[in-house]
Protein backbone atom coordinates (compact mmCIF):
# COMPACT_ATOMS: atom_id res chain seq x y z
CA UNK A 1 0.00 0.00 0.00
CA UNK A 2 1.49 3.67 -0.76
CA UNK A 3 3.07 5.40 2.09
CA UNK A 4 0.41 8.13 1.60
CA UNK A 5 -2.38 5.95 2.32
CA UNK A 6 -0.93 5.37 5.72
CA UNK A 7 -1.66 7.43 8.97
CA UNK A 8 1.71 9.53 9.94
CA UNK A 9 4.38 8.22 11.97
CA UNK A 10 5.29 9.76 15.37
CA UNK A 11 8.07 12.33 14.64
CA UNK A 12 10.03 13.01 17.98
CA UNK A 13 12.01 15.88 17.38
CA UNK A 14 14.22 15.32 20.40
CA UNK A 15 15.25 11.74 18.76
CA UNK A 16 17.91 11.41 16.85
CA UNK A 17 17.10 11.29 12.78
CA UNK A 18 18.09 8.02 12.31
CA UNK A 19 18.75 5.09 14.07
CA UNK A 20 19.47 1.26 12.74
CA UNK A 21 20.29 -1.45 15.36
CA UNK A 22 21.23 -4.78 13.98
CA UNK A 23 19.57 -4.36 10.58
CA UNK A 24 20.11 -7.65 8.44
CA UNK A 25 18.99 -7.98 5.19
CA UNK A 26 19.41 -10.74 2.50
CA UNK A 27 17.94 -11.60 -1.09
CA UNK A 28 17.70 -15.00 -1.89
CA UNK A 29 19.90 -16.32 0.88
CA UNK A 30 22.31 -13.75 -0.04
CA UNK A 31 23.06 -11.20 2.45
CA UNK A 32 23.19 -7.44 1.70
CA UNK A 33 22.99 -6.14 5.06
CA UNK A 34 24.90 -7.60 7.97
CA UNK A 35 23.73 -6.86 11.64
CA UNK A 36 24.38 -2.77 10.96
CA UNK A 37 23.98 -0.43 13.32
CA UNK A 38 24.51 3.42 13.74
CA UNK A 39 22.54 6.55 14.57
CA UNK A 40 22.86 10.30 12.74
CA UNK A 41 21.84 13.45 14.55
CA UNK A 42 19.47 16.24 12.69
CA UNK A 43 21.96 18.08 10.05
CA UNK A 44 24.57 15.62 10.13
CA UNK A 45 25.68 15.06 6.37
CA UNK A 46 27.49 11.90 5.56
CA UNK A 47 29.20 10.10 2.58
CA UNK A 48 28.28 6.61 2.64
CA UNK A 49 31.44 5.00 0.44
CA UNK A 50 31.91 1.36 -0.87
CA UNK A 51 32.53 -0.87 -3.74
CA UNK A 52 29.58 -2.06 -5.82
CA UNK A 53 27.20 -4.76 -4.15
CA UNK A 54 27.85 -3.44 -0.94
CA UNK A 55 24.83 -2.99 0.18
CA UNK A 56 24.26 1.30 -0.15
CA UNK A 57 21.50 1.10 -1.89
CA UNK A 58 19.79 -1.51 0.08
CA UNK A 59 20.52 0.29 3.04
CA UNK A 60 18.66 3.98 1.58
CA UNK A 61 15.61 1.88 0.69
CA UNK A 62 15.81 -0.36 4.32
CA UNK A 63 15.88 3.53 5.48
CA UNK A 64 12.74 4.80 3.24
CA UNK A 65 10.82 1.78 4.22
CA UNK A 66 10.46 -0.18 0.98
CA UNK A 67 12.45 -3.11 2.26
CA UNK A 68 11.84 -4.34 5.46
CA UNK A 69 14.58 -6.20 7.50
CA UNK A 70 14.64 -9.66 8.28
CA UNK A 71 16.38 -8.82 11.58
CA UNK A 72 16.79 -5.49 13.45
CA UNK A 73 15.32 -2.26 13.80
CA UNK A 74 14.96 1.07 11.78
CA UNK A 75 13.87 4.53 13.57
CA UNK A 76 13.41 7.61 12.09
CA UNK A 77 12.45 10.51 14.25
CA UNK A 78 11.98 7.81 17.35
CA UNK A 79 9.39 5.26 15.15
CA UNK A 80 9.61 3.11 12.48
CA UNK A 81 10.45 3.88 8.10
CA UNK A 82 7.20 3.83 7.02
CA UNK A 83 4.46 6.36 7.47
CA UNK A 84 7.36 8.97 7.77
CA UNK A 85 6.73 11.87 4.63
CA UNK A 86 10.03 13.88 6.60
CA UNK A 87 11.94 10.89 4.58
CA UNK A 88 13.25 12.31 1.06
CA UNK A 89 14.34 9.18 -1.33
CA UNK A 90 16.54 10.35 -4.54
CA UNK A 91 17.68 7.09 -5.97
CA UNK A 92 19.98 6.61 -8.94
CA UNK A 93 18.57 8.35 -12.03
CA UNK A 94 19.34 5.58 -14.45
CA UNK A 95 16.58 3.90 -12.30
CA UNK A 96 13.90 6.33 -13.08
CA UNK A 97 12.19 6.66 -16.87
CA UNK A 98 13.16 10.47 -17.73
CA UNK A 99 11.57 10.59 -21.03
CA UNK A 100 7.99 10.36 -19.53
CA UNK A 101 6.19 13.84 -20.93
CA UNK A 102 6.57 15.64 -17.70
CA UNK A 103 7.65 19.83 -16.84
CA UNK A 104 10.51 20.17 -14.59
CA UNK A 105 7.60 21.86 -11.85
CA UNK A 106 4.94 18.80 -12.21
CA UNK A 107 7.51 16.90 -11.19
CA UNK A 108 8.67 18.90 -8.39
CA UNK A 109 4.73 19.06 -7.25
CA UNK A 110 5.07 15.26 -6.84
CA UNK A 111 7.19 15.74 -3.60
CA UNK A 112 3.93 17.19 -2.64
CA UNK A 113 1.38 14.06 -2.77
CA UNK A 114 2.57 12.88 0.80
CA UNK A 115 1.01 16.46 2.34
CA UNK A 116 -1.92 17.16 0.17
CA UNK A 117 -3.49 13.49 -1.24
CA UNK A 118 -4.37 12.38 -4.16
CA UNK A 119 -7.90 13.87 -3.86
CA UNK A 120 -6.51 17.45 -3.57
CA UNK A 121 -5.92 19.74 -6.16
CA UNK A 122 -2.19 22.25 -4.98
CA UNK A 123 -3.07 24.90 -3.52
CA UNK A 124 -1.25 28.18 -3.12
CA UNK A 125 0.77 27.06 -0.45
CA UNK A 126 1.86 24.34 -2.57
CA UNK A 127 2.93 26.14 -5.70
CA UNK A 128 5.05 28.28 -3.06
CA UNK A 129 6.52 25.50 -1.46
CA UNK A 130 7.33 23.95 -5.22
CA UNK A 131 8.91 27.35 -6.63
CA UNK A 132 11.06 27.84 -3.74
CA UNK A 133 12.55 24.26 -4.26
CA UNK A 134 13.01 24.80 -7.83
CA UNK A 135 14.94 27.88 -6.79
CA UNK A 136 17.15 26.31 -4.14
CA UNK A 137 18.27 24.49 -6.64
CA UNK A 138 18.77 26.63 -9.28
CA UNK A 139 16.01 25.23 -11.71
CA UNK A 140 12.80 28.06 -11.62
CA UNK A 141 13.59 29.15 -15.04
CA UNK A 142 13.44 25.83 -16.28
CA UNK A 143 10.24 25.33 -14.54
CA UNK A 144 8.18 24.74 -17.81
CA UNK A 145 10.49 22.79 -19.89
CA UNK A 146 10.02 19.36 -20.34
CA UNK A 147 12.42 16.87 -17.87
CA UNK A 148 13.40 15.07 -20.51
CA UNK A 149 15.18 18.09 -22.47
CA UNK A 150 17.15 18.73 -19.78
CA UNK A 151 21.16 17.75 -19.29
CA UNK A 152 21.76 14.66 -16.32
CA UNK A 153 22.80 17.46 -14.30
CA UNK A 154 19.70 18.94 -14.36
CA UNK A 155 17.20 16.43 -14.07
CA UNK A 156 19.73 15.35 -10.67
CA UNK A 157 18.68 18.92 -9.56
CA UNK A 158 14.78 18.59 -10.35
CA UNK A 159 14.74 15.19 -8.47
CA UNK A 160 16.46 17.16 -5.66
CA UNK A 161 13.60 20.05 -5.68
CA UNK A 162 11.09 17.10 -5.85
CA UNK A 163 12.28 15.74 -2.22
CA UNK A 164 12.23 19.45 -1.00
CA UNK A 165 8.99 20.15 -1.63
CA UNK A 166 8.10 17.27 -0.23
CA UNK A 167 9.71 18.69 3.26
CA UNK A 168 12.21 16.49 3.80
CA UNK A 169 14.06 16.62 6.82
CA UNK A 170 16.14 13.22 6.00
CA UNK A 171 17.53 12.94 2.66
CA UNK A 172 18.76 10.11 0.87
CA UNK A 173 20.82 10.68 -2.22
CA UNK A 174 22.00 7.38 -3.95
CA UNK A 175 25.21 8.06 -6.37
CA UNK A 176 23.56 11.42 -6.85
CA UNK A 177 26.68 12.37 -8.92
CA UNK A 178 26.90 9.23 -10.97
CA UNK A 179 27.54 10.35 -14.78
CA UNK A 180 27.59 14.15 -14.42
CA UNK A 181 30.67 16.08 -15.59
CA UNK A 182 33.14 18.20 -13.30
CA UNK A 183 30.60 21.25 -13.47
CA UNK A 184 27.47 20.04 -12.99
CA UNK A 185 28.97 17.91 -9.77
CA UNK A 186 30.28 20.98 -8.96
CA UNK A 187 26.73 22.73 -8.65
CA UNK A 188 25.22 20.04 -6.87
CA UNK A 189 27.51 20.12 -4.21
CA UNK A 190 27.35 23.49 -3.96
CA UNK A 191 23.24 22.85 -2.91
CA UNK A 192 23.83 20.36 -0.78
CA UNK A 193 26.40 22.88 1.10
CA UNK A 194 23.69 25.37 1.26
CA UNK A 195 21.38 22.69 2.84
CA UNK A 196 23.65 22.02 5.40
CA UNK A 197 22.65 25.43 6.77
CA UNK A 198 19.28 24.21 7.02
CA UNK A 199 19.36 21.64 9.10
CA UNK A 200 18.55 18.74 6.96
CA UNK A 201 20.21 15.05 7.42
CA UNK A 202 21.53 13.72 4.60
CA UNK A 203 22.89 10.63 3.76
CA UNK A 204 25.02 10.37 0.31
CA UNK A 205 26.16 7.36 -1.59
CA UNK A 206 29.17 8.01 -4.10
CA UNK A 207 32.37 6.22 -5.52
CA UNK A 208 34.36 8.79 -5.41
CA UNK A 209 36.21 8.91 -1.77
CA UNK A 210 37.87 12.30 -2.60
CA UNK A 211 34.88 14.13 -2.92
CA UNK A 212 33.74 12.09 0.65
CA UNK A 213 36.75 13.53 1.76
CA UNK A 214 36.90 16.75 1.14
CA UNK A 215 33.19 17.52 0.77
CA UNK A 216 31.16 15.73 4.04
CA UNK A 217 32.29 15.75 7.30
CA UNK A 218 31.13 12.11 8.07
CA UNK A 219 32.12 9.35 6.47
CA UNK A 220 30.41 5.77 6.44
CA UNK A 221 32.46 2.84 5.05
CA UNK A 222 29.98 -0.08 3.85
CA UNK A 223 30.48 -2.84 2.70
CA UNK A 224 27.29 -5.56 3.71
CA UNK A 225 28.08 -4.53 6.92
CA UNK A 226 29.32 -1.23 8.88
CA UNK A 227 32.97 -1.03 8.58
CA UNK A 228 33.86 2.30 10.13
CA UNK A 229 31.91 5.10 10.68
CA UNK A 230 33.11 8.67 11.49
CA UNK A 231 35.41 11.35 10.18
CA UNK A 232 37.50 11.52 7.21
CA UNK A 233 40.43 11.34 9.03
CA UNK A 234 39.80 8.54 11.19
CA UNK A 235 37.92 6.37 8.65
CA UNK A 236 39.43 6.85 5.01
CA UNK A 237 42.59 4.70 6.30
CA UNK A 238 44.67 1.99 4.64
CA UNK A 239 43.18 -0.58 7.16
CA UNK A 240 39.44 0.28 7.04
CA UNK A 241 39.92 0.89 3.20
CA UNK A 242 41.28 -2.06 2.69
CA UNK A 243 38.48 -4.31 4.58
CA UNK A 244 35.50 -2.74 2.53
CA UNK A 245 37.51 -2.77 -0.85
CA UNK A 246 39.92 -6.17 -0.32
CA UNK A 247 41.27 -6.91 -3.54
CA UNK A 248 39.92 -3.02 -5.13
CA UNK A 249 42.60 -1.67 -2.90
CA UNK A 250 46.13 -0.97 -4.19
CA UNK A 251 48.81 1.25 -1.53
CA UNK A 252 51.25 3.42 -3.68
CA UNK A 253 53.90 4.52 -1.51
CA UNK A 254 55.08 8.15 -3.42
CA UNK A 255 57.33 10.77 -1.67
CA UNK A 256 54.18 12.58 -0.55
CA UNK A 257 53.31 9.24 1.75
CA UNK A 258 51.33 6.36 1.15
CA UNK A 259 47.91 6.84 -1.54
CA UNK A 260 45.41 4.33 -1.04
CA UNK A 261 43.73 3.98 -4.94
CA UNK A 262 40.28 2.38 -4.92
CA UNK A 263 39.20 0.76 -8.33
CA UNK A 264 35.42 1.26 -8.02
CA UNK A 265 34.13 0.43 -11.06
CA UNK A 266 30.93 2.29 -12.29
CA UNK A 267 27.41 0.73 -13.25
CA UNK A 268 27.16 -0.47 -17.19
CA UNK A 269 30.91 -2.04 -18.13
CA UNK A 270 32.64 1.50 -17.92
CA UNK A 271 36.60 0.71 -16.37
CA UNK A 272 37.67 1.34 -12.75
CA UNK A 273 38.55 4.67 -12.22
CA UNK A 274 41.29 5.20 -9.46
CA UNK A 275 40.37 7.23 -6.42
CA UNK A 276 43.20 8.55 -4.60
CA UNK A 277 43.96 8.90 -1.23
CA UNK A 278 46.51 10.05 1.57
CA UNK A 279 46.19 8.12 4.40
CA UNK A 280 47.32 11.02 6.94
CA UNK A 281 44.73 13.74 7.74
CA UNK A 282 46.81 16.27 5.93
CA UNK A 283 47.55 13.59 2.91
CA UNK A 284 43.30 13.42 2.21
CA UNK A 285 42.88 15.11 -0.45
CA UNK A 286 45.87 14.44 -2.37
CA UNK A 287 45.72 14.00 -6.05
CA UNK A 288 47.95 13.04 -8.55
CA UNK A 289 48.15 14.27 -11.88
CA UNK A 290 47.42 11.28 -14.24
CA UNK A 291 45.41 8.59 -11.68
CA UNK A 292 45.46 6.45 -14.11
CA UNK A 293 49.17 6.58 -15.39
CA UNK A 294 49.71 6.20 -11.50
CA UNK A 295 47.02 2.81 -11.32
CA UNK A 296 48.67 0.96 -14.58
CA UNK A 297 53.04 1.17 -13.45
Amino acid sequence: MPRFFHRPAAHDIHAPSLELEGVSVAYDGIAALEDVSFSVRQGDQAAVIGPNGAGKSTLFNVIAGIVKPQRGSVRVYGSGPRGHICVGYVPQRNRIDLRFPVSVHDVAMMGRIGKIGLSRWPGRRDKQIVGEALEQVEMQPFASRQIGELSGGQQQRVLLARALAQEAELLLLDEPLGGLDIPSQEAFLRILDRLRGRGITMLIATHDLNQAAEQFPLVMVLNRRLIAFGPPEDVLTTDILSQAYSSQMHVVHTRQGELVIADTCCNGGQPPVPQMLGTEPHDLTARVESQVELANR
